[in-house]
């Protein structure tokens, strides 16, 4: 194990940063209740974490009979990290300091052109200008963390086989030996569904929540589920699995693919889409937004500009929709038990009154209603919590 001058192992040195990062302002004595040091040991290696950038001095906190303790925070500007969500519908990146405080957003459409050799080179071409608009030299970077759809492989940073993707050449795409090679920054790969778990458990660390649930409701389904405030990783990295979950024996599935009566055939962009290209061809309804226009060109945003506007067939077929995920949404919770349960994506972000539906059918569904009702919310990042979480991903690794 690699040691510093005062013998303290570097592993060591990255938690102790890692924690103070977490706090706006922590004492040496808050930092010896919860490490096994000696309070030598931990003065030398405050020390040590001072000189080398990492951690300042903040100020003196409040006196308990004796002198006033010395406060010591994450210095945010010693390193800035890079966060990247990778998604269907959009993909983003972010700048952001120590303290996850974000400098600058990028965010561009997945389209049938953006190949990943061609987000790649966008991603370059943005790290480059936020560096410059920011006044950031190459060696204070940290690293780039990744938020991707799966199914993926993290150890080697592989995206292998995601549905969906609009543009072509998205199998086994070896995605951080590509940026590392255009960037020469290393990178990290997690699921999207993960790092935004990690983003949002980050926003709510002050709370101490050990037990959460996201759910991403887009063009799939996405989950990530934490316990004991570490993250659950199955024997496959299958993000989307939530999407599997029966709730109707005989229902439709999509695309030829999955399971009949599967979450996603109901509660889902491509749901949507699917069902009201079919009402528009029977001639059941008229959207005005779609007049004019192949039914099989009628996509999303379409269908959120008709709801907006008032469409009583869209706020029945979104509603609808809500319902259907909230009685998944419940029996996720009958089995998991979170304390805080977090949702996200483009369904549930085209109106308030989705996620109200859904949290409203997910509650009347909870087994031990009388003595358990988790908190549901949308989220302290909300659309930026891949990317946020994909830079505490990097973080929690970063070399010290």
């Amino acid at each position: 194990m690699k040691k510093n001058i005062h013998g303290l192992s570097t592993p060591v040195k990255k938690t102790v940063v890692e924690r103070i990062a977490q706090k706006d302002d922590v004492s040496k004595a808050e930092l010896l209740a919860e490490f096994s040091f000696t309070s030598s040991s931990l003065t030398r290696l405050l020390e040590e974490l001072i000189s080398e950038g990492w951690i300042i001095e903040s100020g003196l906190g409040q006196s308990t009979g004796g002198r006033k303790p010395i406060l010591y925070r994450i210095n945010p500007t010693h390193r800035y990290i890079f966060g990247i969500e990778i998604s269907r519908i959009h993909s983003t990146i972010g700048l952001f300091d120590l303290k996850m405080n974000a400098l600058e957003y990028r965010q561009w459409p997945m389209d049938e052109t953006m190949t990943p050799q061609l987000l790649v080179n966008y991603v370059h071409e943005q790290m480059e200008g936020m560096k410059k608009r920011n006044g950031i030299s190459r060696d204070k970077i940290a690293g780039i963390g990744i938020g991707a759809v799966g199914p993926l492989d993290r150890e080697t940073g592989v995206i292998l086989n995601p549905l969906y993707f609009p543009a072509n050449g998205w199998t086994n795409v070896k995605l951080c030996q590509l940026i590392e090679e255009k960037t020469g920054v290393t990178a990290l790969l997690d699921n999207g569904a993960n790092t935004a778990l990690m983003g949002e458990h980050w926003a709510y660390r002050q709370e101490k929540i050990q037990h959460m649930l996201y759910i991403h409701v887009g063009t799939g389904l996405r989950s990530a589920m934490m316990s004991g405030g570490q993250l659950v990783y199955g024997a496959v990295d299958m993000e989307g699995s939530i999407g599997q979950m029966v709730i109707q024996i005989d229902g439709p599935r999509l695309d030829g693919t999955g399971n009949y009566g599967a979450l996603e055939a109901f509660a889902s962009v491509q749901a949507m889409e699917r069902q009201a290209r079919f009402q528009i061809k029977m001639g059941r309804i008229q959207l005005r937004e779609a007049e004019n226009l192949d039914p099989e060109l009628v996509h999303f945003p379409l269908l959120v500009k008709a709801l907006h506007r008032g469409d009583p067939y869209m706020k029945e077929l979104f509603l609808q929709s809500a319902t259907y995920l909230g009685i998944g949404l419940g029996n996720l919770i009958n089995i998991l038990h979170p304390e805080k349960v977090i949702l996200g994506g483009a369904m549930v972000n085209a109106n308030d009154s989705y996620f109200d539906m859904a949290v409203a059918t997910a509650q009347k569904n909870i087994y031990y209603a009388s003595e358990y009702q988790p908190v549901f919310t949308r989220g302290i990042f909300q659309e930026h919590a891949v990317a946020v979480g994909a830079a505490v991903l990097v973080l929690k690794q970063i070399s010290i």
